[in-house]
């Protein structure tokens, strides 16, 4: 009788780890489901709209300008933030604020990403704390999944003009 307990349990344990390790392995490099707070992405992304988030394209370097993603705080490493990106590793970027009468510029170093929120009145993003190592991404979003009434793909960039191609 004890044999048969110990078997089965160790089995359950068997499977949970298995699964476990499954799971861990699809959240990490497949996707998951994303909960955005705050208003940085308004109008593109709500507070508590649910998101698609994929993890294959930062795996294979395959971010490109105008993408939304899910990135490591700079600020605080315990948190993610959701921001598009604006500039690739060379591309020259806008580092003013849309009132600043002078405009600056400069390029993306080596290894980085620029990344602004599309509420730019209201977001936290390079324009603070510069640009972002690529190794931060987590994820990049594909569609809304929540409030089904915008389910789909995410629409364009209301800020489209402040990518500069030189």
């Amino acid at each position: 009788m004890l044999r048969d307990v110990l078997g089965k349990t160790f089995r359950f344990l068997g499977y949970t780890v298995q699964y476990g390790c499954i799971a861990h392995c699809a959240f990490e490099y497949l996707g998951g489901v994303v909960v955005c707070s705050g208003p940085s992405m308004e109008p593109t992304i709500q507070n508590s709209d649910i998101v698609f988030s994929e993890n294959l394209s930062r795996h294979f370097y395959c971010i490109r300008k105008g993408d939304i993603v899910i990135v490591k705080s700079p600020n605080d490493p315990k948190s993610n933030i959701c921001k598009r990106v604006i500039g690739l590793e060379g591309d020259k970027v806008c580092t003013s604020n849309p009132s600043d009468f002078l405009k600056s510029h400069s390029y993306v170093p080596k290894g980085h990403v620029w990344l602004e929120g599309d509420n730019l009145r209201n977001s936290t993003d390079s324009r603070c704390y510069g640009p972002v190592p690529y190794g931060l991404i987590r994820g990049r979003i594909c569609f809304k999944i929540w409030p089904l009434t915008d389910f789909g793909f995410l629409r364009a960039s209301p800020n489209g003009h402040r990518f500069l191609d030189d």
